[in-house]
Formats: structure tokens, C-alpha cells, sequence
């Protein structure tokens, strides 16, 4: 097997499938690129067990006598690659031995290539259903989801993202008991309800991979019962669904909420980092003190007798309160939020705050997001 191929475009194309790669493993063969030769195109993959990513290019064959697969070791070709320049590089495979030579200008590299039969197989996408989505629209959920997921090994369904798609809209959803995150888009349908739980992790680099492309692309979603198999662009991503059932998310999220704080969104956010920062590393909590026009958000560290508030101006329809929350989560919810201006409703300082963009026009959006965050008890 011989071929050239572009150093820029190569390197590009294996740093984006190369974070599904790990250092832990216990099977030596998954610490290497798979490469398929075929037509003038090299497929390379690369595995973990549980996700699978493959991309492909275009190169300019010498020889496919031979072989046509080989496992490349992935950290060593990486390193390699990362410090060329744009130019030329020609692989030579070894049909014996699997000794991959590589030149490029005047550098010659010599790799001990592997047999590639122990290379896990792909797993087939078979009984599949499918729907098509925007790319972008994808890249919006994972992005203002996966942040809310739990980390929590004990409880692995919310350690993913929960998709749910029927005729009239797609809802993605995360939470970890602390933060909940619903987004939903009336611009994706299925006209057979479905849903299923994605893994964070896989869909994390799924989301990196679609948002490095500049145009918007249409991606392909095919699932069954085990898998989920994600086409677009040169990209092939399969990722094995996470077992068990959601737990019930509109269960959790208050109806009734009275007390409304309208406030600009980036004064806030900035107002929470800084006062944030004097919060007890316990609790890290901030306190928020509304009134109809004015808003205080404050916190204290007592071991250390640090403290801080800042007032700030708001719209505030309700009762008087006082209401505490992790400035971690609230920090996070408020970054992950586009708009001018946010709306908070409340119901009650021991009861969940719900987190709405705050439309500057009424004109129907696709694209509609809630965030939840539970309380913490304010210390007296």
C-alpha cells in the first residue's frame, strides 16, 4: 500500500476523531488509527469500544497492490503531524511486516505499523430509523445541554443527554437533580415518536467535530435499539445508547411561579463571577434579595470573614423574597443563554427557579430553551 496525501488536510482530519482515543485502555490495538485504502480515498477510524469515528480523503494513489488495511499507532503519527507544514506527505506500507515509512520533503519517519484482524469491527446499523436534522441545530443542543448532565457514575442514564422527537418537535434534555436543561426545536420531527439517552461524551466530540465546519450541513441520525449512527460531511460517528430509562424531567419542573425577575442578562452574569468568587467553598452559595426595582446578590464566607453584594437595577413582579442558589450553576446556566435579557420565575425560596430567554421580538423562533436550578438554604 502506497499513497500522498495533503500534511494540512491529514491532520486536521485525525486531531478531529483522535478525542475518542484513551490512554487507559487494556486493548493495545485500539491505541492505533485503523486505515482503509480504497479508489483513491483512506478511511481512517478510530475507537474506544464504546464510539466509533471514521472520516475520510481523498489522496493521490501510487499502489494498492497488497494491503489495504493497516493499524497505525495513533500518538506517535499525531505528534508527527501536528508540527509539518503544508506539504506532501507519501505513506508506504509494508505488506510483510506492516512497517509504515512516511516522507515528507526532507523527513523521513519510520513507524512499526500493526496487523489490523484484532481492529474492533464497526458496528453494523442495522433495523435503523432516521431522521434529518440541521447541523447547527444539533451543535445548539448538545452545547446548551451537556453542561447540566451528571457526572455521576452511580447513575448513568442522567450522565447522558435525553432526546426525545415526535411530529411536532425534538426535545433534548440533561440534568443532574441540581440543574435541568429542556431545549427543543419545532424544526425537527419524526413522524414516529422516539427516544433515546446519548452518551455526553461521544456527543461532546460530536459537537466540536459539526461546529469546526463553517457551512451548515444536514446531518443524518440513524438509530435502533443499541446505537446511534451520525452521517455528515467526510464524518461517520456511531455511539452505543445509554441503557435504562429517563427519569421523569416534567415531573420537576414548578407550573406555578408567581414572582417574575426580569433582568439584563451580561450584568447579571458578571455581577454573579464577581460576587461569586466571596462565596463559601463549601456551599458556594450567593443569595439574591429582590424587590420590584432593585436586586442584591451578595455572598459570605465566614471562615475566611469575606463578604461582597452588588446592587443592580431589575423588573420584578411578585412578592418580596429572598433565595439562594449554587453561584456555579446559576454562572452556568446564565453563560449558556444568547439573549439580551433573561426572566427568572419563582415560586418559593425552598422551591426551583426556572431560567427563560427573554425574546426581543414576538416573532416564532424554532428553538425554545427552559433551565431549571434547585435552591440552596440560605444560612441565617
Amino acid at each position: 500500500m502506497k499513497f500522498i496525501i495533503n500534511s494540512l488536510q491529514f491532520s486536521k482530519q485525525i486531531q478531529s476523531i483522535s478525542g475518542v482515543l484513551t490512554n487507559n485502555n487494556t486493548v493495545p490495538i485500539i491505541n492505533c488509527f485503523h486505515f482503509h485504502l480504497e479508489e483513491g480515498e483512506l478511511t481512517i477510524r478510530a475507537t474506544d469500544l464504546e464510539t466509533t469515528l471514521v472520516t475520510k480523503i481523498a489522496v493521490e494513489t501510487a499502489r494498492m497492490e497488497g494491503l489495504q488495511d493497516v493499524a497505525v499507532p495513533s500518538k506517535l503519527l499525531l505528534d508527527i503531524v501536528k508540527s509539518m507544514d503544508d506539504v506532501p506527505m507519501t505513506f508506504s506500507v509494508d505488506d510483510d511486516t506492516f512497517g509504515i515509512n512516511i516522507t515528507s520533503g526532507e523527513g523521513k519517519y519510520r513507524l512499526a505499523g500493526k496487523n489490523p484482524e484484532t481492529f474492533p469491527n464497526m458496528p453494523e446499523a442495522r433495523e435503523t430509523k432516521t431522521i434529518q436534522m440541521p447541523c447547527s441545530a444539533l451543535v445548539n443542543a448538545i452545547g446548551k445541554t451537556s453542561f447540566a448532565a451528571s457526572t455521576d457514575e452511580m447513575r448513568p442514564q442522567m450522565g447522558g443527554i435525553f432526546c426525545e422527537i415526535n411530529e411536532e418537535n425534538a426535545t433534548f434534555v440533561a440534568t443532574d437533580a441540581h440543574k435541568l436543561v429542556r431545549y427543543r426545536r419545532t424544526d425537527i420531527h419524526s413522524e414516529e415518536p422516539v427516544s433515546f439517552i446519548l452518551p455526553r461524551k461521544p456527543v461532546t466530540m460530536l459537537r466540536n467535530i459539526m461546529a469546526s465546519i463553517k457551512e451548515d450541513l444536514t446531518v443524518e441520525v440513524a438509530y435502533n435499539t443499541t446505537n446511534a449512527f451520525f452521517t455528515f460531511n467526510n464524518f461517520y460517528i456511531i455511539c452505543r445508547l445509554v441503557d435504562g430509562k429517563y427519569p421523569n424531567y416534567d415531573a420537576a419542573i414548578p407550573k406555578e411561579n408567581p414572582n417574575k425577575l426580569t433582568i439584563d442578562r451580561a450584568s447579571f452574569y458578571n455581577t454573579l463571577r464577581r460576587v461569586g468568587l466571596f462565596a463559601s467553598k463549601s456551599a458556594n452559595q450567593v443569595r439574591l434579595s429582590i424587590q420590584e426595582r432593585e436586586l442584591v446578590v451578595s455572598a459570605e464566607d465566614l471562615e475566611f470573614s469575606n463578604d461582597a453584594n452588588e446592587k443592580m437595577p431589575c423588573q420584578y413582579e411578585g412578592e418580596p423574597m429572598e433565595i439562594g442558589f449554587n453561584a456555579k450553576f446559576l454562572t452556568e446556566m446564565v453563560q449558556n443563554i444568547e439573549t439580551e435579557q433573561i426572566l427568572i420565575e419563582m415560586s418559593h425560596p425552598s422551591r426551583a427557579g426556572i431560567i427563560f430567554p427573554v425574546k426581543e421580538t414576538e416573532e416564532e423562533s424554532a428553538e425554545d430553551i427552559l433551565m431549571l436550578v434547585m435552591p440552596v438554604m440560605l444560612a441565617n
